[in-house]
């Protein structure tokens, strides 16, 4: 059985679903939701809380249900490690998405009980959604590389999955600007002339998808292709501030000029953030303006013939959001 934590994200949620569509594979867990067929996954969101249910069938599989008011037969608090063992129960591989919605320590808390509960619980493998070796100087780097050492102390087989950061981060830049942009012709973002390789966050569901089912038939099989691998999984394109200021003009209709502005005044406009969530921000902004973010290359094309352009998905977004 597959178990996937972050079905309350959207990574989570995708590839929960692309998981549930794969003929054969029985897939269960908890969540802080419950879609109408009662599919969910191990929550990793917010709380990092989640219940797992009874097992349902859709389309030929075993499939659990999940919620949050303490239904079902499967309580994963990543915030109570005693509860986590008990939810592992039974499950060969753990699709670990990581629980980064906190301060450092608190990540920390909670990825150690997760790596304690698996190894008690007697899963088999483990797969873990990092970061990108690219993004190696970013304030949220510390987090996963201190998990990646835990999961390689433990018994079990270990995969991890060194994500790129999604394409919706500078779409996102861009849907925030767009009023602006919309008013007076400029776009304003601390980026400098720097570009970051990006990839769509389906795309990397789709890896973990590929990568989940591969390693559930290896255990039938005795196989280990995935067993002790670290994937990079960072974007083949980047976008940089004057791409964003392109594809507002597209949308928009009009020109729109990219102007640099400096950390101080990107720093000023983050009001409504945690601290934390505005450190990893001018983290980001900072590695982007430097050329630190742009990739150097991986095993993305590895997995998927063709990924998503970046253009199309960051275009996708701002037209949804206008």
């Amino acid at each position: 059985m597959i178990l996937v934590t972050g079905v309350s994200g959207q990574l989570g949620s995708a590839i929960l679903a692309g998981l549930r569509a794969v003929d054969g594979l029985a897939v269960a867990g908890a969540s802080s939701s419950v879609d109408r067929l009662g599919v969910a996954g191990a929550g990793s969101s917010g709380d990092g809380r989640g219940v797992a249910g009874a097992g349902s069938s859709v389309d030929g599989l075993a499939v659990a249900g999940a919620g949050s008011s303490g239904d079902g037969d499967r309580l994963a608090d990543f915030d109570r490690p005693e509860t986590l063992e008990r939810a592992f129960a039974g499950v060969d591989v753990l699709v670990f998405v990581s629980a980064g919605y906190a301060e450092d320590d608190i990540v920390l808390a909670r990825h150690g009980a997760v790596v304690r509960a698996a190894a008690a619980a007697g899963v088999r493998h483990v797969i873990y959604t990092s970061l990108a070796g690219s993004g190696e100087r970013l304030t949220i780097a510390l987090a996963h590389r201190w998990t990646e050492a835990r999961l390689a102390e433990a018994p079990f087989d270990v995969t991890i999955l060194r994500n790129g950061l999604y394409a919706e981060i500078p779409a996102g830049l861009a849907v925030a600007g767009a009023a602006a942009a919309a008013e007076s012709g400029v776009f304003t973002a601390p980026l400098g002339d720097g570009r970051v390789s990006v990839v769509a966050r389906a795309d990397l569901a789709a890896v973990a998808v590929r990568v989940a089912s591969e390693v559930q038939a290896d255990l039938a099989s005795g196989a280990r292709r995935h067993a002790g691998r670290t994937y990079e999984l960072e974007g083949v394109e980047s976008v940089g501030g004057r791409d964003l200021a392109e594809l507002l003009a597209e949308t928009l209709g009009r020109p729109v000029e990219y102007r640099p502005v400096s950390l101080g005044e990107a720093r000023a406009a983050l009001t409504g953030l945690e601290p934390y969530q505005a450190g990893h921000t001018m983290s980001i902004f900072s590695n982007i303006g430097v050329g630190l973010l742009e990739g150097r290359g991986g095993d993305l094309t590895t997995f998927l013939e063709a990924p998503q352009p970046v253009r199309d998905v960051v275009r996708a977004v701002i037209k949804s959001a206008l």
